[in-house]
């Protein structure tokens, strides 16, 4: 049965929206004058339509709503070429666009009309330290080929959960994963970034070399400059016990009421789950279970959901590669999609319950309103889907220096995105007004029964959506200043349209 496109993962380059708290005064820049720019000095790695590289690169996305037509595609083969071509771009007044793993479905996010789309393919740094406690890995790989090279060390790193999904985009946004409750997000696992600023210089961010910059890229985005390479920790992994565990519609209360009783005492830091609710013709709810042993099996804190019968499960001892190979064969590739962001917070399973059983009844009150404007052959997926983040996830990030993100280690976060999957461009703006309608109906619940907090997961926000004021005040005016100070003619902000902006 194909269950969850299980979505807190899923991470590209990151959404066109700005939060204009401040305006750069500049004049309109050029979309033709990339190309020109780009091609005298760098004309090896510089491609035009009607070339393979060009036809291949212009459509190595995930979803349709990526799609557009840049005037050419500039594949840098190393950090040097790409901030050459970086600094002859800036020099040209010229529009950009960066793409990673290509895996964040929001138009103009990580592709552009007629200006330069800049590809990340050929930067491929994958080897290990001496003592194999650090990965060095470029932003051209997708999870899937990271694990593959680590599981014949027997070691993983705290990446994406399904193996299609792009290193960069994952690890900027913060990096949802797998081992959370024991190291926190994926990105306070990174020690090191190579960054490419706006004026062609090479820097590395570290605890000890541009601190700020460090702190600012973990969860910070595309605000600041391009990441060429990250440093990350690894983690000692022979096999895990593993896989979906899906049950029918009659057992969705108790599904619900597993979630809750999970998110209000994860008392087992070697657990993680993804649980989701997938309406349909026939409604189920399946749930993405994880436990970091290779000879332990069905622990206590999984059984609220182990003791409902299950119509299908796919739990065993398998590599993390293995897994996320696994939960990637639902990635349907050339469709069109959304993901939406959402967060409710409380301290108890009675407020937890709540908040989960409000998302819940609004998602599925809204549903018929789009079964009837959309014919059932034209949804791949419609779903909602739960994460639950709490003190040992926050406090794990905190002890390794910490995030942009502003999670408070006193509160349980249950994160949910709402994802809808489609054929058919003629549906897109019924869709889009949909999601939007919906999420507007679930806040305005969650905020009225006291539970609503601001956080959207960036890695699963739409692009109406907001993301730095959720992050609290403090932490957002910090980005600000650090977006400033390395990038002070707002480069990032302004000649490359797509993710979300600091101001």
């Amino acid at each position: 049965m194909r269950v969850a496109s299980i979505v807190l993962s899923l991470a590209g380059s990151v959404a066109a929206v700005a939060n204009a708290h401040q305006v750069i005064s500049r004049s309109s820049p050029s979309v033709k004058a990339g190309c020109q720019a780009l091609k005298k000095p760098l004309s090896d790695a510089v491609f035009y339509p009607n070339t393979d590289v060009y036809e291949y690169e212009a459509q190595n996305f995930w979803s349709d709503t990526e799609i557009l037509s840049p005037g050419c595609v500039f594949r840098p083969q190393s950090s040097a070429q790409l901030a050459k071509g970086l600094e002859a771009l800036v020099k040209a007044d010229a529009e950009f666009a960066v793409r990673g793993g290509g895996h964040m479905g929001i138009r103009g996010s990580n592709n552009i009309n007629n200006g330069v789309l800049v590809v990340m393919s050929n930067l491929t740094t994958l080897e290990l330290n001496d003592d194999q406690s650090i990965l060095s890995v470029g932003p051209g790989y997708r999870w899937n080929q990271v694990y593959t090279y680590l599981a014949q060390y027997d070691l993983t790193v705290p990446g994406g959960r399904l193996g299609p999904v792009g290193v960069p985009g994952l690890l900027l946004a913060g990096g949802v994963n797998f081992y959370g409750n024991q190291v926190g997000f994926a990105c306070n696992s990174v020690i090191n970034y190579e960054v490419v600023l706006a004026d062609g210089s090479i820097v590395h961010a570290n605890s000890t070399n541009n601190s700020d910059l460090f702190w600012a890229l973990k969860g910070g985005s595309s605000n600041f400059g391009i990441v060429t390479r990250f440093d990350i920790e690894t983690i000692a992994s022979r096999q895990v016990w593993a896989g979906s565990y899906t049950v029918s519609a009659e057992y969705i209360d108790a599904f619900l009421a597993a979630i809750a009783t999970y998110a209000a005492n994860i008392f087992d830091d070697k657990t993680h789950i993804v649980p989701a609710i997938v309406p349909g013709t026939t409604t189920v709810a399946s749930v993405i279970l994880f436990y970091d042993s290779d000879n332990s099996t069905f622990p206590d804190i999984l059984t609220p959901f182990t003791d409902i019968p299950a119509i299908s499960s796919t739990l065993d001892f398998k590599t993390v590669e293995e897994f996320a190979n696994e939960l990637g064969e639902v990635v349907t590739p050339g469709i069109n999609d959304v993901f939406v962001a959402g967060t409710v917070k409380g301290t108890t399973y009675a407020e937890l319950y709540e908040g989960i059983s409000i998302i819940n009844a609004t998602f599925a009150e809204q549903l018929p309103k789009l079964y009837a404007q959309i014919p059932t052959a034209n949804i791949s997926i419609i779903e909602l889907d739960w994460q639950p983040i709490g003190a040992d996830w926050i406090k794990a990030s905190e002890a390794r220096g910490g995030n942009a993100l502003g999670l408070d280690s006193s509160q349980v976060y249950l994160c949910y995105a709402e994802v809808v999957e489609w054929i058919g461009s003629e549906y897109d703006e019924i869709v889009a007004e949909w999601v939007e309608e919906t999420t507007y109906l679930i806040n305005n619940a969650t905020e009225k029964a006291g539970l609503y907090d601001p956080f959207n997961y960036m890695g699963d926000a739409a692009g109406f959506q907001s993301i730095y004021p959720g992050y609290g005040a403090g932490n957002h005016q910090k980005l600000i200043k650090t977006a400033q100070k390395y990038d002070p003619n707002g480069v990032f902000q302004t000649l490359m349209p797509g993710g979300f902006k600091v101001y």
